[in-house]
């Protein structure tokens, strides 16, 4: 018979719990609070059935647009064809997660207000643009001797007396 393409299909090891982490979910997993505009991650909990979101959208990252009792509104790109549409879904609270994305951004913009409050208390103004790492700086090798390598030049008389 040939392979079924239903909802679930293919779905054996990327729904199945963890190692070690089956069992009845955690009360801190609804007691979460999410807020408009935060990022989150879909990574689906094979044990709970209702308000699963489609195999495609697991592991994806995307912003909350809204907020229900049990769910959140997702908002996820996703290619078809040509280009990137923004999807809008619901998912239960139980198969979404705090993206940390987000995190790296947040700590840079914080420590830039910092250093820009410290210049201008200075009287000085600075860029925080962050800056590509430029070239290495060079160094002499030490200990090392040189050696000229020269081929050897092809004989055809004495490889024809060695041949046949």
């Amino acid at each position: 018979m040939p392979a079924g393409h239903g909802l679930r299909s293919r779905t054996r090891d990327s729904f199945s719990r963890p190692f070690r982490k089956k069992g009845p979910t955690h009360l801190s997993t609804y007691l979460r609070i999410f807020k408009t505009g935060d990022y989150v991650d879909i990574k689906v909990n094979g044990s709970i059935h209702k308000g699963m979101p489609h195999k495609f959208y697991h592991g994806r990252t995307g912003r909350v647009w809204n907020v229900t009792k049990r769910a959140v509104g997702v908002e996820v790109n996703k290619q078809v064809g040509n280009r990137i549409i923004k999807k809008r879904i619901h998912v239960r609270v139980e198969h979404v997660q705090p993206s940390r994305c987000h995190e790296e951004i947040l700590e840079r913009i914080k420590k830039n207000d910092q250093l820009k409050a410290e210049a201008k208390a200075e009287g000085k103004v600075i860029s925080t643009k962050r800056q590509p790492a430029g070239p290495k700086p060079g160094f002499m090798v030490e200990g090392a001797t040189l050696e000229t390598v020269t081929p050897i030049p092809y004989d055809v008389v004495n490889d024809l007396k060695g041949g046949y």
